[in-house]
């Protein structure tokens, strides 16, 4: 057994690893905490603006080009220029510039994919909307949003994913998660430690995009398997053109 392997393995039968707020359970917590938070926040900010974008089909280049800025600049960096005004508005450590950080780095798959699905909602779907007398913000909420459901679900996805397996960089700035042991484990000799919280950071990455998916089945009936779906009513005019 490499001595690796033989440093978790003692690791995770240890005390150490499930009590305290440096076991395992707390700084998972504290990693998933911090990872919905920066999501949901991403989503607020990103999705408004894109479906009203995506309705008037203006501003494309423009939005798109800022919300980029999100992926030119690296997270790291963007924590590090957020720490100093943390400290000096009295914010503390960590979470906070890293919480700022997370959130820019979801933003734009977010942003991207909302703005597409309601801007390509179908022609004829919009006419047969307009047809039976809706007013614009009617076929946004019953004809667009519906249309573009299944992006925007796919950019919350990839959004999330990058948002758990990036959270650990908080442990640099001092924000305690997963990303703790990981960071220790490089200037220690037992690196017991940094392989469990690693695999942990994994399986959580895994299990958010296994719940995504889950959610896209339940959320968009309409792209199920047509065995899986004889009992999905969709009443919507507007998804008969999907």
């Amino acid at each position: 057994m490499p001595d690796i392997v033989r440093d978790m393995w003692d690791y995770l039968t240890s005390d150490a690893a499930w009590s305290g707020n440096r076991g395992l359970p707390a700084l998972t917590w504290a990693h998933v905490k911090l990872a919905a938070l920066a999501v949901v926040v991403a989503g607020a900010l990103a999705i408004p603006p894109a479906v009203v974008l995506g309705h008037v089909r203006r501003g494309a280049l423009m939005a798109v080009s800022v919300v980029n800025i999100g992926r030119a600049i690296p997270t790291f960096a963007i924590i590090v220029l957020i720490f100093p005004f943390s400290l000096r508005w009295g914010f503390g450590l960590g979470y906070w510039p890293t919480l700022i950080a997370l959130v820019f780095l979801a933003i734009p798959p977010i942003f991207i994919n909302t703005y597409t699905g309601v801007r390509e909602t179908p022609a004829d779907a919009l006419e047969a909307a307009q047809g039976m007398g809706m007013r614009a913000s009617q076929i946004v909420r019953r004809v667009e949003v519906p249309v573009a459901w299944p992006l925007i679900i796919t950019g919350l996805r990839v959004s999330a994913v990058q948002v758990v397996a990036t959270a650990t960089l908080g442990a640099l700035v001092g924000y305690r998660n997963l990303g703790t042991p990981i960071v220790q484990g490089f200037t220690q000799s037992n690196k017991g430690p940094l392989l469990a919280a690693a695999i942990v950071v994994i399986l959580l990455a895994l299990l958010t995009d296994a719940v995504f998916a889950w959610a896209e089945r339940r959320l968009v009936p309409w792209r199920r398997p047509a065995g899986r779906q004889a009992d999905a009513t969709v009443t919507a005019p507007e998804l008969a053109a999907v």
